[in-house]
């Protein structure tokens, strides 16, 4: 095998002061059997590794137990335990909350609002009108459901050119000022009372001090709006004429 070797190349001229300077090159001639070829191409020594072998005697230092241990389920042939198994308690997976906001309850993390930007109302209203829920929902915003009982949000997302009369639930800072700008006017409407059992036995007293039934009011009232909705059609029952006397039945 044939070394390879270093020559130095000094510069042709003479050193003078004014003579140009060539630079010193490192000039390394290699041998022909020294080259890559695909013959010799072999790893870089210690980047690869021969595998350990296991279970074959003490000599070997795997030997016995394979560095598995002496007894126990993780020391057994085939598969281990299923990632997440906890020996039977319940995991972390389960122990967690599922939902996010689950403290609040299931419905925490739903929205609160019907929202609508300054643009929409720019674009859908004259001026002059009035921008209520029922309107949004008429010309904007189609909503049911669930969605359909919350109240209605303005927010200052684009800009306002026309005079408004806007009454909602809530309303972001940027968008009342727009709307106070373009010469409208802003009725925050008074938001509806959290259910609970307790006003609930309240308003069932106030009814009954003023001689109403509660069940039956809320009855006639859900009769009344599907009225006005055309879905209640009124069953008419004919009662069994009495036999005559006399006659059997």
């Amino acid at each position: 095998m044939q070394v390879a070797t270093r020559t130095l190349r000094s510069s042709v001229r003479p050193f003078t002061p004014n003579a140009v300077r060539v630079p010193r090159c490192l000039v390394v001639s290699v041998s022909a059997s020294d080259r890559l070829r695909l013959h010799n191409l072999s790893p870089e020594p210690g980047s690869r590794h021969l595998e350990k072998r296991k279970g074959r005697g003490h000599a070997a230092g795997q030997g016995g137990t394979c560095g598995f241990g002496n007894r126990g389920q993780k020391s057994r042939s085939g598969p281990s335990v299923r990632p997440g198994f906890e020996g039977g308690q319940t995991p972390l997976y389960r122990r967690l909350p599922k939902l996010r906001g689950i403290a609040g309850g299931m419905g925490a993390g739903l929205p609160d609002f019907v929202v609508v930007n300054l643009d929409d109302l720019d674009k859908h209203f004259a001026a002059g009108e009035e921008v209520t829920l029922e309107a949004v929902k008429e010309k904007i915003v189609n909503v049911s459901g669930r969605e359909a009982k919350l109240p209605l949000k303005i927010l200052g997302s684009g800009s306002l050119s026309k005079s408004l009369t806007v009454r909602a639930g809530a309303f972001s800072e940027s968008a009342k000022a727009a709307i106070e700008a373009a010469g409208g006017k802003v009725e925050k409407l008074a938001a509806k009372p959290k259910w609970t059992r307790k006003l609930h036995k309240k308003v069932v007293a106030e009814m009954a001090k003023n001689g109403l039934d509660y069940e039956k009011e809320k009855l006639k009232k859900r009769i009344d709006n599907l009225k006005s909705k055309g879905m209640y059609v009124e069953r008419v029952v004919k009662k069994k004429a009495a036999p005559a006397a006399g006659k059997k039945k």
